[in-house]
């Protein structure tokens, strides 16, 4: 096994997929803003639809679980609880399989089970974690404020809860939202 190629941001990621079409990639969810992993790896998969990618987080959430396979990863590992498996784990992905630690499998089933949110919706919801009222999320989206008025009622309905604020706050543990 050979590391050929080792860099920091999503776009950089991209530029090496490109030139040395690695058997397999290890990609972490989070590099920059102006491209995360998840992004990265939907660039990648559209033009390498067979690349064997590897996600290794710490982040454990369900929506950042589902995403990662979403957007093409095959396996999804977790920084905290990897030991002495990513040699055989990387074998095991570059011969055609998709191994998924129990963890989380227990993280993708979690998601199943709940509403997912709509591309609007979690924009919206973002908006209100950065402190914006109905009326300027309104001006902001070109919408008008019934229609976040709307997008908010769904928004709690989906995440069963009562408030604004209880919203943002389960978003952000599922991973729905990241802050910073």
């Amino acid at each position: 096994m050979e590391v050929i190629a080792s860099v920091a941001t999503g776009t950089e990621a991209v530029r090496v997929f490109r030139e040395t079409k690695p058997d397999v990639t290890i990609m972490d969810l989070t590099l920059t803003k102006e491209m995360s992993g998840i992004q990265a790896i939907h660039a990648i998969r559209d033009e390498f639809p067979d690349a064997r990618i590897v996600v290794l987080s710490a982040y454990k959430r369900d929506e950042d679980v589902f995403r990662a396979f979403q957007a093409g990863a095959v396996s999804y590992l977790l920084k905290e609880t990897l030991g002495d498996d990513l040699v055989p784990i990387i074998r095991s992905v570059n011969a055609g399989n998709g191994p998924i630690p129990s963890e989380v499998g227990r993280q993708l089933a979690d998601h199943v089970k709940q509403p997912t949110l709509s591309l609007r919706e979690i924009e919206v919801l973002q908006l209100v974690a950065d402190g914006l009222r109905n009326k300027e999320i309104a001006t902001h989206l070109h919408i008008s404020t019934e229609t976040v008025q709307g997008h908010i009622k769904n928004i709690l309905s989906k995440l069963k809860v009562h408030d604004r604020t209880e919203a943002v706050t389960v978003a952000i543990r599922r991973g729905i939202l990241h802050i910073g």
